[in-house]
């Protein structure tokens, strides 16, 4: 349709996303979120909502589900068309615009700015008996809602920051925590990583270093857990309600791998600008790749007004790339 066209269309609707559609609305554009998840804000909905997020600037700590509580109320204020539930399976380029085919429709759009996080995520398995078996009856890589697990013996296995995350939140809900990684090491914040140390030894969750899960029991769910020391390989067998997997994802750009980007390593290549190797075509967040990247919501943010800046630059080279202070913004006045 003639009158389908936007000049800037964000594909995806995590926080790098929203913050994209903002500065989009600020630059008096026209916009288009579209996200393959029912609901926006891309992980930290999907997955995390309950989970305490420390480096974003002006929050000494905020929950990821109120950080994008704001985060879409700020996204929303200029109206921009979201279209949630649609996965983009291909872009073509339609001489002055790009085309969008997806499974509900065609999206027109003069740029694109691609914030997908790192595609789509799968989580990695843990690899023993009854883990596909017991998946939502019981096994878990999720907290949606910690009352879930209130009064529930709760084993969580891994060493990075979301199980350790998890640990915190949990381990005074839980009527025990078991948590069990197979070193010694972690992936994880260092104040994490000392709360759950001291958490440790105040005897208040067990904490199982050098362990592995060897499988897991129960009729119609969850009931024991064996882990094995993989020092000695002895098995140990403990009583347990629910399992938290946290030992990974697998990231997965799916369709974008055919858009023609220049990718790398499951990456997009941006230059300083975030444009990718295609006009008109930008990207923000982890999805990206550059020299002295960080994977941090913080330099999402930045990264997504840089591609929005430019894709508005891009549909009218007349605009400035720079758009000022919005203190100074006629949009906030009116």
């Amino acid at each position: 349709m003639a009158d389908d066209i936007r000049d800037i269309t964000i594909i995806g609707g995590g926080p790098t996303g929203l913050f994209a559609a903002f500065y989009a609305g600020m630059r008096g554009t026209s916009c288009r979120i579209v996200d393959s998840l029912p609901e926006l804000g891309g992980q930290l909905t999907a997955l995390y909502p309950e989970k305490y997020i420390y480096d974003v600037g002006g929050f000494a700590k905020v929950l990821a589900k109120d950080l994008v509580k704001g985060l879409v109320e700020q996204a929303l204020q200029f109206e921009p068309d979201v279209v949630l539930d649609e996965q983009v399976q291909a872009l073509d380029s339609a001489g002055d615009h790009f085309v969008l085919k997806c499974a509900g429709g065609l999206y027109r759009t003069r740029t694109v700015v691609i914030a997908g996080g790192k595609g789509a995520f799968e989580p990695m398995p843990l690899k023993c008996p009854g883990y596909e078996e017991f998946m939502h009856n019981g096994v878990e890589y999720a907290v949606r809602d910690p009352e879930m697990f209130r009064g529930r013996k709760v084993m969580i296995v891994g060493g990075g920051d979301t199980a350790l995350d998890f640990v915190i939140m949990l381990k005074d809900v839980a009527d025990s925590l078991t948590l069990v990684h197979r070193r010694d090491g972690w992936r994880a914040h260092e104040a994490t990583v000392t709360l759950v140390e001291r958490a440790a030894e105040a005897e208040e969750i067990d904490l199982r270093t050098f362990y592995e899960v060897r499988a897991i029991h129960g009729e119609s769910s969850v009931e024991r857990v064996t882990i094995f020391d993989n020092r000695t390989e002895k098995d140990t067998t403990l009583e347990c309600d629910a399992v938290l997997s946290c030992v990974g994802f697998k990231p997965d750009l799916g369709p974008i791998k055919s858009w023609g980007l220049k990718v790398e390593k499951n990456r997009i290549l941006v230059d300083s600008l975030m444009a990718t190797s295609v006009s008109g075509v930008f990207a923000a967040g982890d999805v990206v790749d550059y020299e002295g990247k960080l994977d941090l919501i913080a330099t999402g943010f930045a990264e997504a007004a840089v591609a929005v800046n430019n894709a508005v630059h891009h549909v009218d080279p007349t605009a400035r790339v720079n758009p000022g202070h919005s203190t100074n913004m006629k949009v906030f006045k009116e």
